[in-house]
């Protein structure tokens, strides 16, 4: 319950009596004898105790016409509708009589009269209290002194569309009627004991008691919108707000109401003045002639008194043309004209009843400019007072409008650090904020010591990365690597594109770009890696750009970029996107930039088939190739492997045999492909191939038949060759032999007639050698590089010779025959080649047949003869 004693009373209105346009600015006077009056659609409409119903212009010209015989004791003009409705008597003793006025057709020079219906239903005349019409034309009530209600449901306008009932009976005079239209239909109904509300959309109209008390004639209205349409009951003690479901707020308005309407978001009230004598009438609420009654206009909502003032003989209170309308029994009619708002604002402001002005501004819709006045008068009243903190919070309400400059010069000139914080905060939640009030703001938090303010800020994010983005590259980046996580977690694209600025080529926002190119600002972008933590999508955007910029980018860079490549890849479901990104990984596989023993680790943690192979034969790892797909069981592959690589690694195909010999399931097909390749390469003994496709179950006579016979068939054709070979040498040895004798014991007859240099005839002087090679002397001179050795002979003898010189050096070579047995696939070759290079046994170079008598040791020169003669006979 509120007080009207402790509202502040203003004057927002101003009041004159209405002249008369056409009597020279005299006083318009009003028609003698009113007994009922109403607005609407840009007319005064009055009733006299004649039966005449009066129509006032706006340039206050007067029309009447004869309504009723007797006189007109109601009427009600719609506010959407043309449509004037009038309750009066045409006889005495009979009920009175409703009529429905067409005003804007005519029926002999007055409006058309569409409808004539008795008030009451009965046959007894009942005295009219109150009328009301739904605005929808669909819906009229009247209430009438012995307490009851008439609905008539249906077009008023005509009789046949229209249908009349008894709402409600009761014992107390019914004092005011009011149709409200919110969703659904309601009629409020007051009694002199009692207020109702039915409820009008459902067929039996059911009825709810609100109050236990009621209100006197005329002391009733309904709200506009603004009040959520609410009921209003003027009482003597306190104004009632009622709800269609029940009672709502109360305002403790002391005094014995005579009046009461709502217009325009006010409450009109005409209360008795306490110093008139006491004349009542029906309920009271009829005025009595010759009584001052005091005229108060309430703003509800901002609980203040707009007008107050006391007239004569009030007879009502209308509304129209923008105006408000006093009329007096004594023919005056006073005009309330409401201030302009820019006036009351300046009259709050007056008395600094700021509060009040923002309050007011707002329900009368005033602009967003017209409140930021109203705040900035506001702020520096209080700032004046010495109230900063009071006026920082109206300071921020201007933000938007007033210049911060304007505020914050108050403040640093104040030394008011803590509201300058909340203001440029403020500023940076609006997204009004520039450099220079982050940079501020940022300031003012370290002068404060406020670091939790200042991860606050970075937390707002768009304006911490603006700023960050406008310093030097030290600073930048520097506040990247503090603030970069929380930074990321807010604003990740953001703080991605920055980033790839400061580990590039960083120039601040707004700085002219400098023409040094000599001078790179650029961060190690590896450092920057963990800030990605939880934003694996920007750190993939993030690196994929440093190494297109940069290809000399951080190992680390290539690194983590491939571990997110094979994230991804694994992750994948979809085939087609899957072989997009295993392309991907593979290609930064291929580049220079991976560290291999790193990147095998990668792709054997994702199971990435395809970048384990690329590795292990990048690293000419093919035993790790092939165990790979034996792992996996991969038959097919292993002996593709053994085809590929075996020439550079023959171990495959031993390893491959071994692998198959090993396995319980069929293999016969692998198998023989094997042993085939181990045969034509003649990698493996067949001692060995037996003995290690024994361990296999499957692996039948039949698998190995075929291996088998083609080895001894061509170990029978190698002895064939080599019985051959064996006969050739020892013919040869037999004539060289032959040869040796004839040297020692016969004489050598020259008989060559061209030198074999030159191939010209031969002249004396000449050189003839054993090997039957004749020279020009002058000619044996100049190529000959040895007087005892020929020229021609010389390059194959030396040749002899230095494979004599190998086999000499190479014969106590022990340790290089073990490594060579060791490594050999065969080592029956090994001993074999050896033994016949004499390593088990001294050097002969000519021996005599078995059982004839040994020559021992050539001199040096036969054994210079017998080379020449070999390599003739050659």
């Amino acid at each position: 319950m509120a007080a009207f004693l402790q509202w502040r009373k203003f004057v927002f209105f101003d009041k004159e009596a209405v002249s008369d346009p056409l009597d020279n600015g005299k006083k318009f006077v009003l028609p003698k004898g009113i007994s009922a009056s109403d607005s609407g659609r840009g007319l005064l409409v009055l009733g006299d105790m004649e039966g005449r119903i009066w129509l006032v212009t706006r340039s206050l010209q007067l029309t009447s016409f004869q309504a009723y015989k007797l006189r007109v004791t109601h009427l009600y003009q719609l506010k959407q509708h043309s449509i004037l409705v009038s309750v009066g008597l045409d006889e005495h003793g009979i009920n009175p009589l409703v009529k429905v006025w067409n005003l804007d057709k005519r029926d002999s020079g007055n409006p058309l009269c569409t409808r004539i219906f008795p008030a009451n239903l009965g046959t007894k005349p009942t005295e009219v209290s109150c009328l009301s019409i739904h605005e929808n034309l669909n819906f009229m009530a009247i209430g009438f002194t012995d307490g009851s209600v008439v609905l008539t449901k249906g077009d008023i306008t005509r009789d046949r569309h229209s249908k009349t009932v008894t709402l409600h009976e009761g014992s107390s005079p019914v004092t005011g009627l009011a149709f409200r239209q919110v969703k659904s239909t309601h009629l409020f109904v007051a009694t002199l004991e009692k207020v109702y509300c039915f409820t009008l959309s459902i067929k039996e109209y059911p009825k709810v008691e609100l109050d236990s008390h009621g209100c006197a004639l005329r002391c009733s209205s309904l709200a506009d919108p603004s009040q959520d349409s609410q009921f209003i009951v003027a009482g003597d003690e306190c104004i009632y707000l009622y709800q269609p479901d029940g009672r709502g707020p109360c305002f403790a308005f002391d005094g014995q109401k005579l009046l009461a309407h709502w217009h325009r978001g006010y409450l009109f009230l005409v209360i008795k003045d306490v110093k008139s004598p006491n004349k009542t009438g029906f309920g009271r609420g009829e005025i009595s002639s010759s009584e001052k009654q005091l005229l108060t206009v309430y703003d509800l909502d901002n609980k203040f008194i707009a007008y107050s003032f006391c007239f004569d003989d009030v007879i009502d209170v209308v509304a129209e043309w923008g105006s408000f309308y006093i009329l007096t029994r004594s023919g005056t009619m006073f005009l309330l004209q409401e201030k302009d708002t820019q006036t009351k604002l300046e009259m709050l402001f007056k008395k600094n009843l700021f509060v009040m002005a923002i309050n007011l501004a707002k329900s009368q819709h005033l602009d967003s400019d017209g409140l930021s006045e109203i705040f900035r008068q506001y702020g520096d009243h209080l700032y004046l007072k010495g109230d900063h903190d009071g006026a920082i919070q109206q300071y921020i309400r201007t933000i938007g409008k007033l210049e911060p400059s304007y505020v914050i010069r108050k403040f640093l000139d104040a030394q008011r650090i803590h509201n300058l914080t909340a203001y440029l905060q403020a500023l940076h939640r609006k997204s009004l904020a520039n450099a220079d009030h982050t940079t501020l703001l940022l300031n003012c938090y370290t002068k404060l010591k406020d670091s939790s303010k200042l991860e606050e800020f970075i937390k707002n994010y768009q304006e911490g990365l603006h700023y960050i983005g406008c310093l030097p590259f030290e600073q930048a980046e520097s506040n990247m690597k503090r603030y970069g996580k929380t930074l990321m977690h807010h604003v990740p694209e953001g703080t991605t594109l920055l980033l790839k600025n400061i580990c590039t080529n960083y120039y601040p926002t707004g700085a002219a770009v400098s023409v040094d190119h000599c001078q790179v600002n650029k961060a190690n972008s590896e450092e920057f890696i963990p800030i990605f933590a939880n934003n694996p999508r920007e750190l993939k955007a993030f690196l994929e750009h440093m190494i297109k910029v940069d290809p000399c980018s951080p190992q680390g860079v290539y690194d983590t970029l491939l571990e997110l490549r094979l994230q991804d890849w694994a992750h994948e479901e979809d085939l087609e996107k899957k072989k997009i990104l295993q392309g991907e990984a593979v290609s930064l596989l291929k580049s220079d930039n991976t560290v291999f023993d790193k990147a095998l680790v990668l792709c054997q943690m994702h199971n990435f088939k395809e970048g384990i192979l690329y590795l292990y034969e990048k690293g000419k790892l093919y035993q790790q190739i092939m165990h790979y797909h034996m792992q996996n069981e991969e038959y097919g592959k292993v002996v593709e492997v053994c085809k590929h690589y075996g020439d550079q690694e023959g171990c495959l195909w031993e390893q491959a045999l071994g692998y198959f010999a090993k396995k319980e399931e069929d293999c016969k097909t692998f198998i023989s492909e094997v042993l085939h390749h181990i045969d034509q390469k003649n990698l493996m003994p067949p001692l060995l191939v037996v003995q290690t496709l024994a361990h296999n179950s499957t692996a039948t006579l039949s698998v190995i038949k075929e291996y088998l016979i083609n080895k001894l068939k061509r170990e029978g054709q190698q002895i064939e060759a080599d019985d051959k070979k064996i006969s050739q040498y020892r013919e040869e040895t037999s004539v060289l032999r032959s040869e040796i004798k004839e040297l020692k014991t016969s004489a050598k007859i020259f008989q060559k007639t061209k030198c074999n240099m030159c191939n010209s005839p031969l002249e004396l002087p000449s050189v003839h050698f054993l090997c039957s090679h004749s020279f020009h002397q002058h000619c044996f001179e100049s190529y000959a590089e040895s007087e005892a050795e020929c020229p021609t002979c010389t390059p194959e003898n030396r040749k002899v010779m230095d494979m004599l010189r190998s086999q000499d050096q190479k014969r106590d070579l022990h340790d290089h025959f073990n490594r060579q047995l060791r490594i050999s696939n065969d080592g029956f070759s090994v001993v074999a080649d050896y033994f016949g290079r004499g390593v088990f046994n001294k050097l002969t170079l000519v021996t005599d047949p078995p059982g004839s008598k040994t020559v021992g040791s050539l001199e040096v020169d036969l054994q210079r003869d017998l080379l020449i003669h070999t390599k003739k006979n050659n």
